[in-house]
């Protein structure tokens, strides 16, 4: 799984025409928001964000429910095999809609067949994170010590998209570092600021928090360009030498397969 095989999957379902014949009688109650991740992950902020936005165009409660587990899979099963009636939606991700099939042995659902999208949602760069206090100043430090120490550097992993962005990123630095793979990102931060792993890549929301707060520092960016949120921080391109280096993560809304276009054109 490299940056071009997880940006190449990003639904393109930004405009949908309005059926707007058939929108007056539905929905007629609550529409149910699955959440693939635990509450306080970057998909859930999301997630709560666009529900709140969506009850006051719909007319009616959006109610996220946290399925999380197995990397998101769990979640995204529910909705796949969920009524085709746009009651229930997925807020998915590159993780749940993209890497997965490449990662996994076997996933539970038909990733390409199993879900029509609705729109993209949000788009953001990941965040190379270290305690505050770390040994490892800057990106090319902790590079240096993965070299010197095969291994010996562990990094935590609650999701695939931040699996697939620490495995690259020690890949085109021609490292090997240790993943510690943690049910939520919550969870692995807590670890992190414990000092039970040495470097967590992983959204913004989870980590700006925290290096905000002086807890943790950022040695870098995974997008392309420099981030709006911390301008200041080089990408992982510069600060660790590595031009091919690129990961965005995600996130989208989708219904279950054969749901019916005017609904679909809806909640669009």
């Amino acid at each position: 799984m490299n940056r071009r095989t997880l940006l190449a999957a990003l639904p393109a379902a930004a405009l949908l025409p309005q059926a707007a014949g058939a929108q007056a009688a539905w929905p007629t109650g609550p529409i149910r928001a699955i959440v693939p991740f635990a509450p306080g992950s970057a998909t859930d902020t999301v997630g709560r964000l666009f529900a709140e936005k969506m009850r006051e165009v719909l007319g009616q409660p959006v109610v996220v429910e946290n399925r999380a587990g197995a990397n998101g899979l769990i979640g995204a099963e529910a909705v796949a095999r969920a009524p085709a009636d746009g009651n229930t939606v997925l807020v998915g991700t590159n993780s749940t809609n993209a890497a997965a099939r490449a990662l996994f042995r076997n996933v539970p659902f038909d990733m390409e067949n199993g879900f029509v999208a609705i729109s993209t949602i949000a788009t953001v760069p990941l965040l190379v994170a270290v305690k505050a206090d770390s040994p490892y100043r800057t990106l090319a430090d902790l590079i240096a010590a993965a070299r010197a120490r095969p291994d010996g550097i562990t990094y935590a992993t609650a999701s695939s998209s931040q699996q697939v962005a620490a495995a690259s990123l020690a890949a085109q630095a021609n490292v090997q570092m240790l993943a510690v793979p943690y049910r939520s990102s919550p969870l692995a931060v807590q670890d992190l600021l414990a000092g039970r792993v040495d470097l967590f890549v992983a959204d913004q929301a989870v980590i700006l928090p925290q290096a905000q707060a002086g807890a943790l520092r950022i040695l870098a960016v995974t997008s392309a360009q420099r981030s709006a949120a911390v301008p200041d921080v080089p990408t992982v391109r510069e600060a660790g030498n590595l031009p091919d280096y690129e990961v965005i993560a995600w996130f989208c809304l989708f219904a279950p397969a054969g749901t019916p276009a005017d609904r679909v054109a809806r909640l669009n």
